[in-house]
């Protein structure tokens, strides 16, 4: 039982330990008068309000969604 708990432990402290790369992500433009998929994509990022600004870890897939909606979101430079 101690042996389990030691390793879950482990596992855990190995993934916070490791440094994720994240991208700031800006929501600029409305989604009002666009297509569907563009309302989904801004939906999908997290988005809410307008001038939101939200953290996502940057995987291609996350690119990819921003690529999709260039003209409705921007990504800010980290500071």
């Amino acid at each position: 039982m101690v042996e389990a708990q030691t390793k879950t432990t482990t596992k855990t402290a190995a993934r916070t330990a490791t440094k994720v790369k994240m991208i700031r992500i800006q929501y600029y433009r409305s989604k009002n008068s666009t297509p569907a998929k563009h309302k989904a994509v801004v939906k999908g990022l997290g988005f809410t309000r307008l001038n939101q600004i939200v953290e996502r870890v940057d995987t291609d897939s996350t690119r990819g969604m921003v690529k999709a909606v260039p003209h409705l979101v921007r990504i800010l430079e980290n500071e």
